[in-house]
């Protein structure tokens, strides 16, 4: 029968600038076992660990003050800003290609006064993490760092993976059948980010448990060469959301604007000729 286990991982002390997360991971897995000792890490096994510590460890952390000057930074496009009693949300496009209210810059779970931003590569973070892991342990595992966000059309937010390594993100289906034999023309499963959803779920957001193990999909797990997280962003070409609805009505009506001042620019001359 298909099965897999999801627990977190206790211990992890809290992260400040330049810590060792590999050390420190480790060592919480090896206090771990006294209790647990099928906790011990195996071939096959996925860690997932919450981008906060990533970031922490890497010294991302800004000041409140310079909280929206950090978002302007990281912005490469706004895709929708809308203003509320509250004061102004920005969904944005970050420089890792995510989209993201306020450019995924918050003050969750850090100290007064600070404001975290994303790890500046989470697959360069996942690589290292996974590399370091794996000859810390002496086993073959992958590793996803993962972020919270919103959906389209969907209440609430939902873990995904914002960086990977040695594991393998996506199921391509297309040209398969389905149970019924028909066939599958369009679907790729995001097996990444249904993983990043599964852990939170032992993780939490208030738990103070950043990271968590997976442990009966070894299938998935693979060589440190294979496409991590950013492959999962989707092309400009094949974006059919790509703005807010009031800026793609705004965009559209300033495109048409900008037509007929030419057709009429194109008419006025015309006349001007035949005078």
């Amino acid at each position: 029968m298909p099965r897999y286990t999801v627990w977190g991982v206790t211990g992890v002390p809290e992260i400040g600038p330049g810590d060792d997360l590999v050390a420190l991971i480790a060592a919480a897995i090896e206090a771990s076992l006294a209790e647990d000792p099928e906790a011990a890490l195996q071939h096959g096994d996925i860690l997932v660990v919450t981008s906060k510590i990533v970031s922490k460890a890497e010294g991302m952390q800004v000041p409140v003050s310079e909280r929206e000057k950090a978002i302007s930074q990281d912005t490469v496009r706004v895709v929708a800003e809308r203003v509320h009693p509250g004061g102004v949300t920005r969904i944005v496009e970050t420089r890792h290609g995510l989209i993201m209210a306020a450019a995924g810059i918050d003050t969750s779970n850090v100290p007064d006064g600070l404001a975290l931003r994303l790890p500046e590569d989470p697959d360069r973070s996942a690589l290292a993490l996974c590399s370091g892991l794996r000859e810390r342990f002496g086993v073959s595992l992958g590793v996803i760092i993962t972020d919270t966000l919103g959906r389209p059309w969907r209440v609430g937010q939902t873990d995904v993976a914002i960086g990977a390594a040695g594991i393998v993100v996506t199921d391509d289906l297309r040209g398969g059948v389905d149970a019924n034999g028909r066939p599958l023309n369009v679907t790729i499963t995001v097996l990444a980010d249904e993983l990043a959803g599964a852990a939170d779920l032992v993780k939490g957001k208030a738990s103070g448990i950043p990271v968590a193990v997976v442990r009966g999909l070894g299938r998935l797990v693979t060589g440190l060469d294979a496409p991590g997280a950013r492959s999962l962003v989707r092309g400009v070409d094949d974006d059919m959301f790509r703005f807010g609805s009031a800026e793609a009505y705004r965009l559209g009506y300033e495109a048409a604007q900008a037509e007929l001042r030419d057709r009429t620019d194109d008419q006025t001359s015309e006349r001007v000729k035949q005078d």
